[in-house]
């Protein structure tokens, strides 16, 4: 079976900030599964600690997410499966509030130094961002060609 997925060698999955039933971070962790199971994710990683924010949110177990990624289902698919298998079933204004606190959520305490860090490699002379989505969102402009 061909599993649909975004070659990430070519360019970046969804945005952050790009929802699917109400969640941020979801799309671009879906994108990036299907990449690794295609053997097309690039740099990115499939359950890293971004992806982790939502799999603990929902209550979803990484592996088996993956094991359905890998027969081919799509978005809407997947989120019906989510939404069967998930530990943590939470009303929308909640996941309307946990989404929305994500794409504002900057560097805490002890993330400050790598977030500086990892703006002085993509954009030295941004002084605008101020958050993980805006950081990786310049990150994934920057690495397929745009300019800081």
């Amino acid at each position: 079976m061909t599993i649909p997925h975004t070659d990430l060698t070519q360019r970046p999955p969804r945005s952050v900030r790009a929802r699917l039933g109400g969640y941020v971070l979801l799309p671009r962790m879906l994108d990036k599964g299907r990449a690794e199971i295609a053997g097309t994710s690039g740099e990115y990683h499939y359950n890293c600690p971004l992806d982790q924010r939502i799999l603990g949110f929902l209550g979803i177990d990484p592996d088996a997410l993956r094991v359905e990624l890998a027969t081919g289902k799509g978005d809407d698919e997947i989120l019906k499966w989510i939404k069967a298998h998930q530990a943590d079933q939470h009303p929308e204004a909640e996941i309307e509030a946990w989404s929305d606190a994500q794409g504002k959520r900057g560097a805490d305490a002890e993330s400050k130094e790598f977030f500086a860090q990892y703006l002085s490699e993509c954009g030295p002379h941004r002084t605008d961002i101020k958050t993980w989505a805006d950081l990786l969102d310049l990150d994934d402009y920057v690495t397929y060609g745009g300019k800081a």
